[in-house]
């Protein structure tokens, strides 16, 4: 959870980070559903019968990872309605903000596979092991180590 600031109550705090939480989960609540509705109706396009037994595995992984990742995004909102008004605010932020790292773990892992499954299909041979470094190193990078690097920087000497 986020330190309080000089001008706010704890509870002040509280709504302040399930605000943003809300807001980020937004956001990438859209996406996660689109790549879910995405591959859900893949099976019943006429080219997928030709996926060989890997393609076909891996399609299986791919859809269980977005599934996973848009349950988890998911449900913050779901715990809210349950939790409404029984005064459990720091509990359902503190599960919140694993579910939404959770969540963007599985999302990372759904993406680096439909790109495999999809360069695989398409180009096949190496160009899926560099799909699958590259789209791997971009997450990697643009989901952890910047805001890392960033939360390291803003932290004050000690």
């Amino acid at each position: 959870m986020q330190q309080e600031r000089a001008d706010e109550t704890p509870d002040q705090t509280l709504d302040r980070n399930w605000a943003e939480l809300l807001q980020e989960l937004r956001v990438v609540q859209t996406g996660v559903q689109l790549l879910t509705g995405f591959l859900l109706t893949l099976p019943f396009q006429q080219r997928f019968s030709s996926l060989s037994h890997g393609q076909r595995t891996l399609y299986l992984l791919v859809v269980s990872l977005s599934a996973g990742s848009t349950l988890l995004l998911i449900a913050p909102v779901a715990m809210h309605r349950v939790l409404f008004r029984q005064h459990e605010r720091e509990v359902l932020v503190a599960v919140a903000h694993w579910c939404a790292l959770l969540g963007a773990a599985l999302l990372v892992a759904a993406l680096v596979g439909v790109n495999a499954l999809i360069f695989d299909v398409v180009l096949g041979g190496a160009a899926v092991t560099w799909v699958v470094v590259a789209v791997s190193a971009a997450a990697l990078l643009l989901w952890l180590v910047v805001p890392l690097w960033i939360r390291v920087r803003l932290r004050p000497a000690q």
